[in-house]
């Protein structure tokens, strides 16, 4: 017998209830017809409380449930970057990425539907990290072309010698991850385009390069950095950073002094 139901003091047949609805109306007695002096006994049913476990999916240590999903998205972008940038990504599972974020499988395809959505998460992260960095040196040095060319090579070769997780997954596990192809590596590799031809034209605003198409150029000087930067990095950064940086500058400055030679309009 529920809390709702009530026995009437003349009549020993279970009392018949009704549906409650929002606005809790008193439960009425099959003898209340009979005995109206009953009707005052009968009492409004309260209202239940809500679950613990509504109030647990609503909010938890202070948290909504998106906040609790974003933090957990973050844990697991963290954790691939580890596993991913220390053993590369053909030797990492589903299972090695959770163990490291401390988290169950289930809240994994919670925010990825496979390992390389993850992967492809993370590769785009570190290339605007990375772009950010050239950026931020080279902004420094905008009053001076050739400092502008040693500072950019500088803060990107320096960035992937002290994050070495960066430089295998943007160098070597990239190219590797076939998902990878046609619009993820195409799109970096423009916006790095774009980036070197805009501080082409910070380092000759006066003057605009003749007789040649600066996207082309462009193109060309990311190909030859990124190349010296894949056999660094595969190598294990073999050889010393000044040596890597120097041979960088040769194509730099080649073409800086060829722009410098050209007679103005």
């Amino acid at each position: 017998m529920t809390d709702d139901q009530s026995k009437s003091p003349t009549n020993p047949t279970h009392v018949v209830t009704t549906e409650q609805s929002p606005t809790v109306t008193p439960c009425i007695s099959a003898s209340s017809a009979t005995a109206p002096d009953d009707q005052n006994s009968a009492k409004p049913a309260a209202k239940k409380p809500a679950s613990r476990s509504a109030s647990k999916r609503r909010s938890f240590k202070g948290l909504s449930l998106e906040q609790r999903q974003t933090e957990r998205r973050d844990k697991l972008i963290e954790a691939g970057l580890q596993v991913y940038g220390t053993q590369g990504f053909f030797s990492v599972t589903v299972r090695d990425v959770c163990n490291e974020a401390k988290l169950t499988e289930r809240y994994f395809y919670e925010s990825f539907k496979r390992s390389e959505e993850l992967f492809k998460t993370i590769y785009l992260r570190l290339i605007e990290q990375l772009q950010k960095n050239i950026l931020a040196a080279v902004m420094q040095s905008k009053a001076d072309a050739r400092l502008m060319i040693e500072a950019g090579l500088t803060a990107m070769f320096t960035s992937l010698q002290d994050d070495p997780r960066m430089a295998r997954i943007l160098f070597i596990d990239a190219i590797l991850v076939h998902e990878m192809h046609g619009n993820t590596i195409n799109e970096a590799v423009s916006r790095f385009d774009r980036m070197i031809q805009a501080f082409m034209m910070l380092m000759f605003p006066k003057k605009p390069v003749p007789k040649t198409d600066l996207s082309l150029l462009s193109t060309g000087l990311n190909g030859f950095v990124t190349h010296i930067a894949m056999r660094w990095v595969i190598g294990g950064f073999r050889e010393p950073l000044p040596q890597v940086l120097a041979a960088c500058q040769v194509a730099y400055l080649s073409i800086l002094q060829w722009i410098e030679k050209e007679p103005e309009d």
